[in-house]
């Protein structure tokens, strides 16, 4: 079945963030003029999924306010002739059908992915979270739907991190998956959520992006809290590997090996923002001059 539905957890407080994100969500916060979750439902659009569920919680109106229309600033652009900061504000309202439910306790992602249930029926569909942005540039979310309309059953982003990083994530076991067509399309034989460094068995981390069969719906109501009191979805997926994927078992992993930003950490945020901002054509040239010149003056350091 072709995947159509995309949803996209946000209903973290953004507590790392703090202050800033006090009365802001954090998926507002700007990466150079975007906020950072509209470049998630750009790269969900952007792979056919043009139904988009966000997970939201208490003093989310900012985003449903962000991808519905502002008639009166249109209106005020139009009559100022600002043609082109008006095409940038109508191109939030486009991208996708916007559609919203509440996560009224913050239970883990998991939980927040069972929220989708009534919305996504039997449907296979995607999860994106909104801290991992992925440069347009290298498609990923095209190359799982893909596998998972070959495949069937669950697909799971994975990429390599250095070994001392792997207690920050969700960590795969993998072997080659026979007909693949490619080393970078494996089947996943075990998930451990956040393992410590000398336990994990790879350094393939999970990222935060997932094509999942409807079957994982009955896997996270089967699942207790995990890790951190919450109900992991890393957990719940774990319980699906090696079922039959007629059943929407079985759970692939396609090893991203592109450009990826996070967003949800303070400094790598920062970098993203840099990183972007270079490559704009009308910022890039005028900021890595800057760029430079303040790093020659040793006040980068």
């Amino acid at each position: 079945m072709r995947v159509t539905k995309a949803v996209v957890p946000a209903a973290g407080l953004g507590t790392r963030f703090l202050p800033a994100t006090k009365a802001t969500p954090k998926e507002m916060l700007p990466v150079v003029d975007k906020p950072a979750i509209q470049y998630v439902v750009e790269e969900a659009a952007a792979a056919g999924l043009t139904d988009v569920l966000m997970i939201t919680g208490r003093s989310k109106r900012a985003l449903e306010d962000h991808f519905d229309r502002n008639a009166e600033l249109e209106l005020a652009l139009e009559a100022k002739g600002d043609l082109q900061r008006l095409a940038a504000v109508r191109a939030s309202n486009d991208l996708a059908t916007v559609h919203y439910v509440r996560q009224g306790d913050p239970l883990g992602l998991g939980h927040a992915v069972l929220m989708a249930e009534q919305h996504v029926g039997q449907e296979p569909f995607a999860v994106l979270l909104g801290d991992d942005l992925i440069d347009p540039r290298d498609p990923l979310l095209s190359v799982m739907t893909d596998v998972r309309e070959q495949r069937g059953g669950s697909v799971v982003a994975l990429m390599e991190v250095p070994r001392d990083q792997i207690h920050l994530y969700g960590c795969a076991a993998v072997e080659p998956l026979p007909g693949s067509g490619s080393p970078d399309v494996v089947r996943i034989t075990d998930l451990v959520e956040k393992p410590a460094t000398d336990e994990a068995p790879s350094s393939f981390a999970v990222i935060g992006r997932y094509v999942l069969d409807a079957a994982v719906f009955a896997a996270i109501k089967a699942t207790g809290p995990g890790r951190g009191g919450e109900i992991q979805l890393t957990d719940a997926l774990r319980r699906l590997i090696g079922t039959d994927p007629a059943d929407g078992g079985g759970v692939i992993g396609v090893v991203f090996r592109g450009r990826r930003y996070d967003t949800g950490d303070r400094l790598d945020y920062l970098k993203a923002v840099v990183r972007l901002a270079s490559e704009r054509d009308d910022l890039g040239p005028e900021f890595l001059v800057w760029l430079q010149g303040f790093l020659a003056e040793g006040r980068g350091t």
